[in-house]
C-alpha cells in the first residue's frame, strides 16, 4: 500500500542553511514511514494528500492556491517569527489569509499562541524544536553567536557590547552577511576588538561544535519563532544568554535568569562580565538550561510531528 503524500513547503532551501530549511528537513526525516513527505519552495499542482507550509507570508501563492483548489485537504501552517511577531500583528493582507485558509496551525513556542486570536487558537499546537545531543569538554571560546548577518538577529548590539567589556572575553560569531552594512559593522569590530571574532557562515555540524565548544551562547534576537540554536545550546549543555523576547521566553520559562533587554548593550556587557565572573550564576543558569534539556530531544518533537500528521490525514477528504 503506498503512503499517503505529504507536500512540506518552505521559502528556504538547503543552501539558505537557515531555521526554515533545517525545520523542514528534521520533519522530512521524523515522516519516513509514515508518509511520502517532499520538501519544495512552492506547491505546484501536484496531487498530494496533505500540505505543510512554513511562514505565512512567504508562502502565500502555494497556501492559497492549494486551499483554492483543495478547500476540504488539510494544510497545516507553521508560523515563524516574523508571522507572528511582524507580518500578522502589522496586518500584512497574505499572512492573514494564510492563517484563514489553514486548517491546522503550528506555533514553535508557547509565548506565540497569545499572538493568536480565540479562533486561531482553536486549531494551533504547539511543537517544540529539538536537536541531537552534542558535547565538547574542551572550551575554545567563551562566548558564541549563531545568526546570520541582519536586521532581526540584532548583531549589532553583540558588537557593541563586545567593545564595552572590561576584560577581553572571547567572542565567536557565525553567520552569512546577509546585509553588506552589517558585515562591514563585524569587520570593523574585528579591528577595534581582537577579541571578537566573525567567522561567517559555516556548516551544520562545523556550527554544533563551536556551540558545543562555548562556555555559554549569546543570542540577540529582536523576532523568533523559536530559534532553534537556543535548543542546540541546551542540548550541548552550554547556557543561554537570551534577549527577553516571547520567542526566546516561550523556551526557557519566565522564571529563567539569563536574559537582557532586547536591543541593550550595556546590559548584555554586564551580563556575559557577570556569567564569566560570578561561578554561582553560571552554574545556575547551567542547571536550568539543564531542567529543559529532556523536552528538546528529537524524540519528543517527531512524536509531536507524527501526531501532527495523523490528524491532518485523519481529516483529508477529496
Amino acid at each position: 500500500m503506498s503512503l499517503p503524500r505529504v507536500l512540506i513547503v518552505t521559502p528556504a532551501l538547503a543552501a539558505a542553511n537557515n531555521g526554515n530549511w533545517h525545520t523542514a528537513a528534521r520533519w522530512q526525516t521524523f515522516l519516513a514511514g509514515a508518509a511520502d513527505a517532499q520538501i519544495a519552495q512552492a506547491w505546484d499542482g501536484e496531487p498530494v494528500d496533505a500540505l505543510i507550509a512554513l511562514h505565512a507570508r512567504r508562502s502565500a501563492d502555494s497556501i492559497a492556491r492549494f486551499h483554492a483548489a483543495h478547500p476540504q485537504r488539510p494544510l497545516a501552517l507553521v508560523l515563524t517569527g516574523t508571522d507572528l511577531y511582524r507580518d500578522i500583528e502589522r496586518g500584512d493582507a497574505s499572512a492573514r489569509h494564510s492563517l484563514e485558509c489553514a486548517s491546522h496551525v503550528v506555533v514553535l513556542q508557547h509565548e506565540a499562541l497569545r499572538r493568536l486570536s480565540a479562533v486561531q487558537q482553536a486549531k494551533a499546537r504547539v511543537i517544540v524544536q529539538s536537536a541531537a545531543r552534542v558535547l565538547r569538554r574542551d572550551k575554545a571560546t567563551d562566548f558564541i553567536a549563531v545568526g546570520h548577518l541582519r536586521d532581526e538577529k540584532d548583531p549589532l548590539t553583540l558588537m557593541d557590547a563586545a567593545r564595552r567589556l572590561a576584560e577581553p572575553l572571547s567572542i565567536v560569531h557565525v553567520g552569512n552577511p546577509l546585509d553588506e552594512a552589517l558585515a562591514a559593522a563585524a569587520r570593523r569590530t574585528m579591528a577595534d576588538c581582537p577579541h571578537y571574532r566573525w567567522l561567517g557562515g559555516l556548516g551544520a555540524e562545523d556550527t554544533r561544535q563551536w556551540i558545543a565548544g562555548a562556555r555559554a551562547l549569546v543570542h540577540m534576537s529582536r523576532i523568533e519563532g523559536g530559534a532553534n540554536v537556543v535548543i542546540e545550546a541546551v542540548r550541548s549543555q552550554v547556557p543561554v544568554l537570551a534577549s527577553r523576547i516571547d520567542g526566546n521566553v516561550g523556551l526557557l520559562g519566565t522564571g529563567y535568569e539569563g536574559y537582557f533587554p532586547v536591543g541593550d548593550a550595556p546590559a548584555l556587557a554586564a551580563l556575559m562580565q557577570r556569567f564569566a565572573g560570578d561561578a554561582a550564576f553560571a552554574e545556575r543558569l547551567a542547571e536550568q538550561c539543564a531542567a529543559l534539556e529532556p523536552q528538546f530531544a528529537p524524540e519528543v518533537e517527531a512524536k509531536a510531528v507524527q501526531a501532527l500528521v495523523a490528524d491532518l490525514l485523519a481529516t483529508m477528504r477529496p
